[in-house]
């Protein structure tokens, strides 16, 4: 296995690094505590090419490898957890399906553009009573002529209250159960479409998310995304990779906050020297540190089979589930060596344990990570 980075690889990660400590960190705090939108980063994120960047460089992208895309993640999560959330959605949730699904007509239209961030996109699968089983989903197509008609309602959609269009899911027959699942690709400012006002959340608060209604929403036949009933599969396909970007900001997520319990630990006295020299903090930095190179080598794994084009369904959710609990483990410990500081909104470290939670949860909740990896241990 190879463990060393080309230069390439090095070169998007450093580049990454400089400006999550330019451009976010400084601003991180403030965004989350105002709620807004990092625009102007995002912008900044689209002139180096972190929107697409594992998108051929003829549809707008970077064209990187995978292993890049992992890389660059890590490094602006660490920066802000809300806007590495917005790039990987818009990254492995928008591009990278119409990449692999799309016509070339499609994605001189729906991922040029986007990977260029020109415009932003997101993804439409999870609907109030259908998270985890797809297949409960009653947002709804029906054909109609050279077109069909959307009528239903998607919620704790990243990007929604920013985005231009969306990869949506629909029942175009209800009878066949995943197979009757359909994708479209569907312009946000459309008639009939509603945003309802941004979510309020415990972390990620940075990053826009809204319930969006549909209402008699008018598509071309020519928006399908793949064939009618290719839905379960461009969606299971693209929540495969999604993971890995995922798994990458949880990644991100901890080891700002390792780094800022390290230092700390460093600087911070008790019984006239360095709490660090206390073997209770020292043992949980050797614990975090060896958590986070061990999430970062299964991420990088998973990467390199997307790479290989393999199948890496149970690489990826082992990535997502070790990676994101390992968030969670790592800046729960940065807050106990920050002691009572830690619990204070002046040090980030309390904002890094609120954006790790969710890592547990979207884009494939622990429980169906484990029923992935299991499914494919007891399959052989």
């Amino acid at each position: 296995m190879q463990f060393e980075l080309n230069d390439t690889q090095r070169m998007l990660r450093d580049t990454c690094r400089e400006f999550a400590d330019r451009e976010l960190v400084p601003n991180a705090r403030t965004w989350d505590e105002e709620h807004r939108f990092p625009k102007e980063a995002v912008k900044k994120l689209g002139d180096l090419g972190l929107m697409g960047v594992a998108v051929p460089e003829e549809w707008g992208g970077a064209g990187a490898d995978n292993v890049s895309y992992a890389l660059a993640m890590e490094e602006i999560s660490r920066g802000c957890a809300s806007t590495g959330v917005i790039m990987s959605v818009n990254n492995s949730l928008y591009c990278d399906p119409v990449l692999k699904f799309g016509t070339d007509e499609q994605k001189q239209e729906w991922l040029a553009p986007f990977a260029a961030g020109e415009k932003l996109g997101c993804f439409g699968l999870t609907e109030p009573e259908a998270g985890s089983d797809a297949a409960a989903q009653k947002t709804i197509a029906v054909r109609d002529g050279d077109d069909y008609l959307i009528t239903g309602s998607k919620n704790w959609i990243t990007n929604g209250p920013q985005a231009d269009a969306i990869v949506l899911f629909t029942m175009t027959d209800r009878s066949k159960g995943n197979k009757g699942i359909t994708a479209f690709l569907l312009d946000l400012n459309s008639p009939g479409v509603t945003r309802a006002p941004a979510d309020r959340k415990l972390g990620i608060a940075a990053s826009g998310s809204c319930s969006l209604f549909f209402d008699n929403v008018r598509v071309p036949a020519k928006n399908l995304l793949g064939k009618e009933g290719d839905g379960f599969k461009v969606a299971m396909s693209t929540l495969d990779g999604g993971r890995i970007g995922i798994a990458a900001q949880a990644l991100g997520i901890a080891r700002a906050a390792f780094e800022e319990a390290l230092a700390y630990s460093k600087e911070r006295k008790s019984f006239d020297k360095p709490i660090a020299s206390h073997q209770a903090i020292s043992f949980m930095l050797a614990d975090m540190g060896t958590e986070l190179d061990a999430a970062r080598l299964l991420v990088l794994r998973a990467a390199a089979l997307k790479d290989q084009g393999v199948r890496h369904s149970t690489e990826s959710a082992m990535a997502k589930l070790y990676a994101s609990e390992m968030s969670h483990r790592v800046t729960h410990k940065a807050i106990q060596i920050h002691g009572g500081y830690g619990y204070s909104k002046e040090f980030d470290v309390e904002r890094h344990y609120r954006d790790a939670r969710i890592t547990e949860i979207y884009e494939g909740t622990s429980e169906i990570q484990r029923i992935v990896i299991a499914a494919s241990l007891l399959k052989g």
